[in-house]
């Protein structure tokens, strides 16, 4: 069993991509086929998780949220990213799919910092 030191430790580590994408309301049946699909070759090489949220307030506006590992699997995903032909062709489909531009957020988890005692 892990302590609770390398579990924050690993907490640390992950890293976290937010896609802010909108999808009409008509295209939203297409999307998520679409995101059922992609979603376990997105995750295949292993430490990546896909989770799709939308906004209450506006059911037209989404927030695509791959969490990553490490910076390690972030970084070869992105190599994945600009060089796999299979990702490449995901890609261009979600991309068909999406009807505004996509606003790209990276995000490093510091909640560690919170449990830290103040000296």
């Amino acid at each position: 069993m892990l302590n609770s030191e390398s579990n924050k430790n690993k907490v640390a580590e992950k890293r976290f991509l937010h896609l802010r994408i909108f999808i009409p309301l008509a295209k939203q049946p297409e999307f998520l086929t679409f995101l059922k699909k992609a979603k376990p070759f997105y995750e295949k090489p292993g430490g990546i998780s896909v989770q799709l949220y939308q906004e209450i307030n506006n059911p037209e506006k989404f927030i695509e949220v791959i969490e990553y590992d490490s910076q390690e699997i972030f970084n070869e995903d992105q190599l994945r990213v600009e060089n796999d032909n299979e990702m490449k062709v995901y890609l261009e489909q979600w991309r068909t799919i999406l009807s505004e531009s996509i606003e790209v957020e990276y995000y490093n988890n510091i909640s560690n910092i919170l449990e830290m005692k103040d000296e």
